[in-house]
């Protein structure tokens, strides 16, 4: 079933309210079914935290119609085209916004990532293999950055390429890359979770990383040193159950230091399309979906429970079900109760049904 107009609308609005994250933007959509429902119940949900609303229409309105302006295109969860193998991911962007063909994003992915300052051999490998996944009709996504992404988006433009920014789609970073993203806009697509508009800052890259992991049914590393947002990359592809390949490297140049590291804790090893294509050949078993957390839940979180759970929070993430076993409760109503503490700004809800304060 597709989403009404005003469902989109909401779906946006939610997402751009303060202290809703994609964790709680999930979970909202669990207990109330639609966007629509989830807003009017946020007054009430947040009163206990004494402050937040929604944004005003006319912001969202504004951030449709700057869209509108220089072509672009809003996908939020729920549509028929927001691609499969992101909305598997736990949890998945509430929007993105696009330039360019959207639907490459649907079709087999895999992501080529490394370092900025990257060696003329490893730019000529990340180049290299991303002709070659290109003519095996892969679709090839990276950051747009400098170094390797730019030369495997470079290698991949004749065949797709996905390039996902920190910032807003019209967000060019880094300047230089401006002739390669727009060659990416006319041939391939740019996809952000961002407003149109917004500029990338440093907390906005994580996000990015695991958009383009949760994009692809692998990762191959290049070149990274041992602490390099590539890195970050491969443990979030990892913890999405996607594939992490490394090109492994001279242990006299710290570029290597990064994949010579994945391979000593289990990554693929990859020097051609052929160590690829045969990990791909093997059976994956399949995840069983998670239940619905809030099965059960009351239409109203008791207050004593929602202090009991809030007593029993710490800085360490602890398990949904293990804090209903110590609250002595039922798992959907502790579920509710988490989510309004974490709507209060009492306690922080990750991935995985986990929670910390």
């Amino acid at each position: 079933m597709s989403l009404t107009p005003a469902e989109r609308f909401a779906r946006l609005r939610l997402a751009r309210t303060d202290r809703i994250g994609p964790v709680t933007f999930r979970q909202l959509l669990d207990r109330f079914g639609t966007a629509e429902r989830a807003l009017d119940a946020l007054p009430d949900l947040m009163r206990r935290g004494g402050s937040g609303q929604a944004p005003p229409v006319a912001r969202i309105e504004d951030e449709l119609a700057a869209g509108d302006r220089i072509g672009a295109r809003l996908i939020v969860l729920g549509d028929g085209d927001y691609p499969e193998m992101l909305a598997a991911v736990d949890p998945p962007p509430p929007v993105l916004w696009t330039l360019g063909d959207a639907s490459l994003m649907s079709r087999p992915c895999i992501a080529v990532v490394g370092a900025r300052i990257a060696s003329a051999g490893g730019q000529r490998i990340a180049r290299g293999l991303a002709q070659q996944l290109g003519q095996a009709s892969h679709v090839v996504v990276s950051g747009l950055a400098r170094g390797i992404d730019g030369a495997a988006h470079a290698g991949a433009l004749p065949t797709g390429t996905v390039a996902v920014l920190g910032g807003g789609v019209d967000d060019v970073y880094p300047p230089d890359n401006a002739s390669l993203y727009q060659e990416i806009v006319e041939q391939g697509c740019i996809v952000s979770e961002s407003p149109v508009g917004a500029r990338a800052q440093a907390k906005d890259f994580p996000r990015r990383n695991r958009i383009i992991s949760g994009l692809s049914r692998g990762v191959i590393v290049v070149e990274a040193e041992l602490r390099s947002g590539s890195l970050i990359t491969a443990r979030l592809a990892n913890e999405q159950g996607r594939d992490v390949f490394a090109v492994p490297g001279s242990p006299l140049d710290p570029r290597s230091k990064g994949p010579n590291e994945l391979l000593r804790q289990g990554a693929i090893l990859c020097e051609g399309l052929e160590d690829i294509e045969r990990e791909f050949g093997r059976v994956r078993s399949v995840r069983e979906p998670a239940g619905d957390p809030f099965a059960g839940a009351p239409d109203e979180v008791d207050p004593v429970l929602l202090e009991r759970v809030a007593a029993l929070l710490s800085p360490t993430s602890t398990p949904r079900d293990e804090l209903a076993r110590a609250a002595n409760a039922p798992i959907g109503a502790v579920a509710a109760a988490l989510l309004e503490l974490s709507l209060a700004g009492r306690a922080t809800l990750l991935s995985g049904g986990m929670a910390s304060l």
